[in-house]
């Protein structure tokens, strides 16, 4: 939607904006620049390579010095800062967005129309920040309002538990479990630090309502109702809703939804992955196999604890998707590779998934020799 080539044909529809888009995305090889598209900083990369590089100046802290020269403490913070300065204004609280437009299916998103994910992973990078500044969390912490105001927090038509909007012109004839999941995280990295019990309330009222939407298979849709998307039980998707269930684990500890975890978590392990760590796309279909879904499922199983898994996932990305030099290709279809590399999709997720294994191995083995 940033081509030059796009902007230049003097016509306004949401089928030719779809056909560029997709051309772009499912091209064997990037032929971005061909399209004249745009190269503009994306929010949720930088939150991603914020948390790795603090992370990474951790790990480091407790070795034998700097073994790349590299200042990575001082790259997070200037990374956190970035995030501060760079956030959507002009509404209730802090707030992120894509720099860029969408063409979805049923609208266009526009430039600095913010969104739930972009902004709980900002929260999630600023509050961790906290370590190197306490204004970071503070930043972050208005976040709340903007969920509250500009997504509609409200009650579930079910009448259990709550849900959001996914960006401030979202349609509410359909709900986006997945954003509902990342918002609970958000308030639960909130109520983590700052101890309010309303933002635990509401953390457990969007998943008390997401627990409802669980298959009898352990996963869940994309959408409720599930014929509203394309899309079914995604890998990477499910992986954000996992997630979210284990940071209330880790957060509250008081068993609420361990059975829903228990189910996801066998149903993520056994239906969206391969014995070799191979990704599948979702519950009926292996092909492709997404780096996205391959990086969401390091951090699952090393937010479980199988560390073992977690490796073999990273093993199969570095013996398939691997370029060298620290890239790391898009996807691997059946029958070959879309050799692309995507600062977001690919760099800072597996930056961020390889720091978050790092750390848990790090701290179960004293070191990360062998890691």
């Amino acid at each position: 939607m940033d081509s030059r080539l796009r902007r230049a044909i003097p016509v306004d529809s949401k089928w030719l904006n779809i056909a560029f888009q997709e051309t772009a995305k499912r091209f064997p090889v990037n032929i971005r620049p061909l399209l004249g598209v745009t190269q503009r900083p994306n929010y949720q990369g930088h939150a991603l390579f914020a948390m790795a590089n603090q992370t990474l100046d951790r790990i480091e802290a407790g070795e034998r010095g700097r073994r790349l020269g590299v200042d990575y403490g001082e790259e997070a913070r200037t990374l956190a800062e970035w995030l501060v300065e760079n956030r959507t204004q002009g509404y209730s609280g802090y707030c992120a967005s894509y720099p860029h437009p969408i063409q979805h299916l049923d609208g266009l998103g526009e430039p600095g129309e913010p969104d739930i994910v972009n902004t709980s992973f900002g929260v999630e990078a600023l509050v961790r920040a906290g370590e190197f500044d306490a204004s970071y969390p503070e930043v972050a912490e208005s976040a709340r309002d903007f969920v509250l105001d500009d997504l509609d927090y409200r009650p579930a038509e079910s009448g259990r538990g709550a849900v959001i909007d996914y960006h401030t012109k979202h349609p509410q004839e359909y709900y986006t479990i997945n954003a509902g999941a990342l918002c609970a995280r958000l308030f639960l990295d909130l109520y983590d630090h700052f101890e309010n019990p309303a933002d635990l309330d509401r953390a457990r009222e969007l998943l008390d309502h997401i627990e409802d939407l669980q298959t009898d298979r352990g996963g869940w849709k994309y959408r409720d109702p599930p014929d509203s998307s394309h899309l079914s039980m995604d890998t990477h998707h499910n992986g954000f809703i996992i997630e979210s269930y284990q940071r209330y684990r880790d957060v509250v500890e008081d068993g609420r939804y361990d059975d829903t975890l228990d189910d996801a978590l066998a149903f993520f392990r056994g239906e969206l992955f391969a014995d070799n760590g191979a990704p599948n796309f979702d519950e009926r279909s292996t092909f492709p196999r997404d780096i996205h879904a391959s990086t969401q499922g390091v951090l699952v199983f090393t937010y479980a604890g199988d560390l073992a898994f977690a490796r073999r996932i990273l093993q199969w990305v570095f013996e398939n998707l691997y370029v060298g030099d620290g890239q790391f290709y898009y996807r691997k279809e059946r029958f070959f590779t879309r050799r692309v590399t995507l600062m977001r999709w690919c760099q800072a997720w597996m930056a961020f998934a390889i720091s978050e294994y790092l750390d848990a191995y790090t701290d179960g083995q004293g070191d990360r020799t062998g890691a």
